[in-house]
Formats: structure tokens, C-alpha cells, sequence
């Protein structure tokens, strides 16, 4: 066999994954959106941006995906130090810590309805320390706030999981020489930190934020579970035009929308965390 195709060869397989189930079907979304039985139009991404819910549901992703992926950077370093730093007990600890991964969006939803429903944990806690006489109904329209925190903590609760995993393993890369080095010349845990860990953590950095905030703007069972239609976001309205209004071609231009703020956020975070030409470990 000739050398030369060998790697050819060896990347056919993956290649081929892509076209039957990334590409082909891209063409296929692209195809209904861009079309009717006339042909060519724009009168599907019209109808979609002019619908009164479609600000609305736009603003809630953002704000949901701005409220939750910070926070979930934050807690995914400190967990992924600490897991590092540990000499005894570390494989269990992050055993426990990526737990959620193995649980579907829509069963972590209900895990948190079982909190802040009427019959929950919450008001049986509040009414067993007396702050309530009554169930409180959370979920409700009367309390948006609630109901966003509620989702919030669900996501954060499901999903840091999937960055804490990215960091341990860019963290494990480091040499501790730099470290030893670092400690030599009298720099304290945090200068360690901001001056070693951060700068050579920045390709799991970007692994990571890329993965969360695209799954982010794909949030949909956790909010159906705790917030149904209170709480609208870009994925569900593509659900409601696909199943309930029967609307192929908006919803395909809705889920084309969706993934060009993916490509725009990816674009702008590779940008702002891009490893300078010629920086190793």
C-alpha cells in the first residue's frame, strides 16, 4: 500500500460519518428553508424573525446561555484544581462530580420539578421551618424570576460536569516543572494560577466554552420540564413549528438561525482565547 494514502485512508471512515449524518442532512435543512414549491425564497426566515415570539425567545437563550456558562466556567476550574491538587480519593471524587453526564436533559428537568413543584422539596422544606403555611406554586407565571433561577440551576446542575471533564484533562497536561519553577521564585497559589494555569489551559479552555455555550443555545428539555411555555426559548419554537404547526421550512430556517449564532459565539471565542503561534507546553 502506498504510504501517501495511508492517512487518506485512515480519516475515510470519519469522513464518511460526516457526510451521511452532518452534511447530507445540512443540505436537506438548507434546502426547506430556502425553498417552497415556487422555489428560491426568504419567506421563511420573514415569518420567523417577524413572529412575536421570536425576540422573546431569542433574549431568553441569551440571557440563560450569559447566566449559566460563566458560572459554570467558574466552578469547572475551581473543581478541576481541586481534583488535581487531591493525592488520595481523586478518581472517586470525579466520579461523583460527572454523575449528571450520564443523565438525559429532560430527566434532570423533572429531578429539579421535584424541587420547586408545589409538592416539592422546597415547600416541605420552607413549611417544615415554618417560613410558609402553604404549598407556593414557583412555577408560575406570577414568579419569571423563579422560574429562570429554577432553569439555571438545572443547567449548571447537568452540564458543568462536560467542561470540569475538558479542564482536568488540560490541567493534567502541565508539567509541574512550571509550577516548581513558579514556587521557586516565591509566586503564591493564585499567581501560580493566573500566570501558569490560565495562559496554558487555553486550548481546553476553548474546547470547553465552544461545547458549552453551543449546547447552551440548543437548551430545550430542562426548560420544557421546568418552565414549558413560560419560559420560550429558540429551540423550542423550532419544536413548535416542526410538530405543532407543521411547518417544516420555518422551522428549518429557525434551526439555521440557531446554528449561525453557534458559528458567530465559536468564531468570537476562538478569537478572544487563540493560542499564539508557536506556544507549546
Amino acid at each position: 500500500m502506498n504510504a501517501r494514502l495511508l492517512p487518506y485512508l485512515l480519516i475515510l471512515p470519519v469522513t464518511l460519518f460526516l457526510c451521511v449524518f452532518f452534511l447530507y442532512p445540512f443540505v436537506l435543512v438548507s434546502k426547506l428553508a430556502f425553498t417552497d414549491g415556487a422555489g428560491f425564497t426568504l419567506d421563511n426566515f420573514r415569518d420567523v424573525v417577524t413572529y412575536w415570539k421570536f425576540p422573546i425567545s431569542l433574549q431568553n437563550t441569551m440571557l440563560l446561555a450569559l447566566a449559566v456558562v460563566p458560572v459554570q466556567l467558574a466552578l469547572a476550574l475551581l473543581m478541576a484544581t481541586m481534583v488535581n491538587r487531591m493525592k488520595t480519593g481523586r478518581d472517586m471524587v470525579l466520579y461523583i462530580w460527572t454523575i449528571p453526564l450520564g443523565i438525559s436533559d429532560l430527566a434532570a428537568g423533572i429531578i429539579w420539578l421535584a424541587i420547586f413543584e408545589q409538592s416539592g422539596f422546597l415547600n416541605s422544606m420552607m413549611h417544615g421551618l415554618g417560613i410558609i403555611d402553604r404549598p407556593v406554586n414557583f412555577l408560575s407565571y406570577q414568579n419569571p424570576v423563579i422560574v429562570f433561577v429554577a432553569i439555571a440551576l438545572a443547567e449548571i446542575w447537568r452540564a458543568t460536569a462536560i467542561m470540569l471533564v475538558i479542564l482536568v484533562a488540560g490541567i493534567g497536561l502541565i508539567p509541574k516543572e512550571y509550577y516548581e519553577a513558579a514556587e521557586v521564585f516565591g509566586a503564591s497559589p493564585w499567581q501560580r494560577f493566573l500566570r501558569v494555569t490560565l495562559p496554558l489551559l487555553r486550548p481546553s479552555l476553548q474546547t470547553a466554552l465552544i461545547l458549552r455555550v453551543v449546547l447552551a443555545f440548543e437548551v430545550f428539555a430542562v426548560v420544557a420540564a421546568l418552565g414549558g411555555t413560560l419560559f420560550p426559548v429558540l429551540m423550542g419554537e423550532i419544536y413548535a413549528y416542526q410538530f405543532d404547526l407543521q411547518d417544516s421550512g420555518a422551522a428549518a430556517a429557525l434551526a439555521l438561525i440557531v446554528l449561525g449564532i453557534s458559528i458567530a459565539f465559536t468564531l468570537v471565542i476562538l478569537r478572544a482565547l487563540r493560542v499564539p503561534k508557536g506556544a507549546t507546553i
